[in-house]
């Protein structure tokens, strides 16, 4: 049976497997990411440690993801992921133990994001190299995109929920736990995919000197360079709502973890009418309007989170943020593959992962803002930014749709 058009990409059989597996796993990350913030927020009680969270899981990607692209485009990247996901299965039961035996400290469970950051930081460039190839057709390569954020993002919104009932049950060890048995379900989908062998390449040169080959490459052309630099500017402000979620839950209307997970869903459920907007398009087309777009919404609403006298009016605003960065990344994301060259998509993906990983510096940035100032004026500013950035990205676009379009 042919799918509708806006899950045309389900008509090829290792996405279909790829998929089911992500929507499982998907849901334990989003599970164990609010766990980790409500409890190292309840252990210490300081947003501080909450950003430092953020940062330790994440700063890897950063640091490491541009080498994981060189490997990448050496390597089979499907044999890489499933190695990752294998790596990220034992972190997530060191959790669990540690918790549900009431080891649990501050620096232990920093230090165990930053073990998951370590493998994000291979996992992640790999996902998006393996997005063309699971397309198996460019017609579908933007829907395949797009179903990529709206499972990402139903995850969001279901995931955080769950996790709220089940922290106020029986405490966040058991997010852990189940999120740990959710990578059978990736391992096992990862398993069933079967992609055309890859033309060898010749790589004598040594990987720094890839490396330099790649990130040339980027900044020389017009549509990539333009991408890439708006990328960390969003990952930077963009999602600072989601950093400080649980203080806005907390100490501003007052709530326990369900506020929690309701708040942070309500990320997912703008980020999933974003992405489903995103599904019922034909074409690449303008999508260059669509991101500043995206900017521009999510700045709005990241503003509007600040000002927020109550949970009512936060809800929306939190959702606008979340449509906002949804509708960036999303639409950077295919722009980014259209123009890209095959041999070089391994290295330009790990820089476009590398920009959605400056997040942990905003992290940083917003959990230090907020304990000196308060989390409304960090919000806020982290707004502004955003709305800048919009303005600055729309004066060039143009530019950009006239890249893509020479590409095909």
């Amino acid at each position: 049976m042919t799918p509708p058009h806006f899950l045309r990409a389900l008509s090829s059989p290792n996405y279909r497997r790829y998929l089911f597996g992500q929507c499982v796993s998907l849901l334990g990350n989003w599970m164990t990411s609010t766990a980790a913030l409500w409890l190292v927020f309840q252990m210490s009680g300081d947003p501080w440690h909450v950003g430092l969270v953020g940062f330790a899981s994440q700063i890897p990607v950063l640091l490491f993801a541009p080498f994981a692209g060189v490997l990448i485009d050496r390597r089979d990247p499907l044999q890489l992921m499933r190695l990752a996901q294998v790596l990220a299965m034992l972190q997530s039961a060191a959790l669990a133990t540690l918790t549900l035996t009431g080891h649990m400290t501050v620096p232990w469970l920093i230090g165990l994001c930053l073990v998951q950051g370590v493998i994000n930081a291979l996992d992640w460039p790999c996902r998006q190299a393996l997005t063309y190839p699971l397309a198996g057709d460019r017609k579908l390569l933007e829907n395949v995109i797009v179903l990529n954020s709206i499972t990402f993002n139903l995850a969001r919104l279901i995931g955080p929920a769950i996790a709220g009932f089940i922290i106020a049950a029986v405490g966040p060890g058991w997010c852990f736990a189940i999120d740990a048995l959710s990578y059978v379900a990736v391992l096992f989908a990862l398993a069933g995919v079967h992609l055309p062998a890859r033309v060898a390449r010749l790589h004598a040169a040594h990987p720094l000197a890839d490396l330099r080959e790649g990130v040339r490459y980027a900044m020389n052309h017009p549509s990539i360079r333009r991408i890439l630099l708006l990328v960390p500017v969003i990952g930077l402000a963009g999602f600072a709502h989601s950093i400080l979620a649980p203080v806005f839950a907390g100490k501003i209307f007052h709530g326990d973890a369900r506020t929690l997970g309701f708040l942070m869903s309500a990320t997912g459920v703008g980020a999933l009418i974003a992405g489903g907007s995103l599904s019922l398009r034909t074409a690449a087309t303008g999508l260059e309007r669509v991101v500043t777009l995206g900017a521009a919404v999510g700045g709005a609403g990241l503003v509007g989170i600040a000002f927020a006298p109550s949970f009512a009016w936060a809800y929306p605003c939190f959702a606008a943020a979340g449509a906002g960065g949804v509708l960036v990344m999303a639409s950077s994301n295919t722009l980014l593959q259209s123009a890209v060259d095959h041999d070089k998509r391994g290295r330009v993906m790990s820089l476009f992962s590398m920009g959605q990983s400056v997040f942990p510096l905003g992290c940083l940035l917003t959990g230090a803002t907020a304990s000196a100032f308060g989390a409304p004026l960090a919000v806020a500013v982290s707004g502004m930014v955003c709305l800048i950035a919009a303005g600055v990205f729309a004066r060039g676009q143009s530019r950009v749709a006239a890249a893509v379009q020479a590409a095909h």
